[in-house]
């Protein structure tokens, strides 16, 4: 009958095993081993540490209390520029649809930056643009009246590249 043998040694249940052949591990690729694994868990823990503090911080700075548009912070808003004088555009006729017509003249608020008279060309083609073929209850009600000028005025300051600030009617006449 087979005897078993067992045997109880005094290592702690982590150290290596002896191989199959019988021969024990040497003890200098059982540290290595062993450093290998130590240098990867503080390695992961840093940078699962850094993933967070990179959400927290654009958190902070995107929606939280660090975001530029929230409460106690000041906004420094551009001043608004000086008016200058008022070049006036003589009137033109346009066809509106149905037959009528529409006489339109403007004068552009320019600001006291402007130095050269600007070209009223441009102005004229928007307001070409603009105005032209619009029904004529659009353009003799009052509140269709004040929504094309409006247009018109932030048509011209950005064509104007800033010199315009406002646009004024000098003549405005329906048939």
């Amino acid at each position: 009958m087979p005897t078993e043998q067992r045997i109880i040694s005094s290592r702690s249940p982590g150290a290596a095993r002896p191989a199959p052949g019988g021969s024990a591990p040497e003890p200098a690729a059982a540290e290595a081993e062993g450093k290998g694994k130590g240098k990867k868990k503080p390695l992961l823990i840093a940078v699962v540490l850094l993933v967070v503090l990179a959400a927290g911080a654009g958190w902070y700075f995107l929606m939280g209390p660090g975001a530029g548009g929230a409460e106690g912070t000041e906004v420094v808003e551009e001043p608004a520029p000086e008016a200058g004088e008022v070049l006036t555009i003589e009137p033109i006729s346009l066809n509106l649809a149905g037959g009528s017509y529409l006489r339109i003249g403007i004068g552009l608020q320019l600001t006291a930056e402007v130095a050269d008279e600007p070209d009223p060309a441009i102005a004229l083609d928007h307001v070409i643009a603009l105005y032209s073929g619009r029904p004529v209850e659009e353009v003799t009600s009052a509140e269709g009246r004040e929504a094309l000028r409006v247009e018109l005025s932030t048509r011209l300051e950005e064509a104007y590249h800033g010199d315009v600030m406002g646009v004024y009617y000098t003549d405005y006449v329906t048939q």
